[in-house]
């Protein structure tokens, strides 16, 4: 058992979330219990999420994807208002990183996720060092490391450009950064590797001669969190448990 306060002094020390200009809170969203034993992690705080952590008798949910992002409506009505009044209503602790997760050189989405896929990475570039870049263990077709990839993560995925290719430098950016293409393009790689894909991503692909490889968002940022979580349970002797939420995106 760990005091809530102590659990969320070191996590926010350790994701350094002060660091970051983000598009939603990192850290406690809504408190609950004061004492936790068992954290339940997800990509997401849906609302099957929440049941399932209850079942599992978590006293903290701990995601990547959070509540009060930027911009969005502020009353608290309909998928919001049934959210929290779960939440409170059980007594459930939420806690959310989103760009400190993705980037963290230890346990971050990025790192976990070139781990998954035999990538070495060799450096950051972007705000915030928001892109991964590294190479292959040993150059392969773009087919090759298509299946490679598919395999890792258990999803198909969208690849755009030549399969006959052969690839070696690679990079990468876990979520919605298929925006971060021209990164890529500036840092002359082969492929680039994120979760989404935009109409213009396919254009920009083909005509910087980058590759481009759109592997799921939900599936690319499953590693950060559960390396997360399993840290902060070693740390304190708690409890963890990672629960899928399959989302097909």
């Amino acid at each position: 058992m760990v005091k809530l306060k102590e659990l969320l002094l070191y996590t926010q020390a350790l994701m350094q979330a002060e660091c970051f200009k983000d598009y939603c809170p990192n850290g406690l969203q809504v408190e609950g219990k004061s004492e936790v034993r068992k954290i339940v992690t997800g990509v997401t705080a849906s609302m099957a999420l929440l049941e399932a952590a209850k079942q599992a008798s978590a006293d903290l949910i701990l995601v990547h994807h959070g509540y009060f992002w930027r911009n969005e409506d502020a009353r608290i009505v309909g998928i919001k208002r049934n959210r929290l009044a779960f939440l409170l209503k059980n007594d459930l602790n939420l806690m959310a990183y989103h760009l400190p997760l993705d980037v963290h050189p230890e346990l971050g989405n990025n790192v976990q996720l070139a781990r998954k896929l035999n990538i070495v990475p060799m450096g950051f570039a972007g705000e915030s060092n928001i892109v991964s870049y590294g190479t292959l263990t040993q150059p392969m077709k773009l087919k090759e490391f298509a299946t490679q990839l598919e395999l890792a993560l258990q999803r198909t995925p969208l690849v755009i450009g030549d399969l006959e290719k052969i690839v070696s430098n690679i990079a990468w950016c876990t979520g919605a950064a298929q925006g971060y293409i021209d990164i890529a393009i500036e840092l002359g790689v082969d492929v680039f590797i994120s979760g989404e894909i935009s109409e213009q991503t396919t254009h920009q692909s083909v005509e910087s001669g980058v590759s481009y490889i759109s592997a799921g968002h939900h599936v690319t940022e499953r590693y950060g969190i559960q390396a997360l979580g399993e840290h902060l349970a070693d740390k304190f002797n708690i409890s963890h448990e990672f629960i899928d939420i399959n989302n097909s995106v």
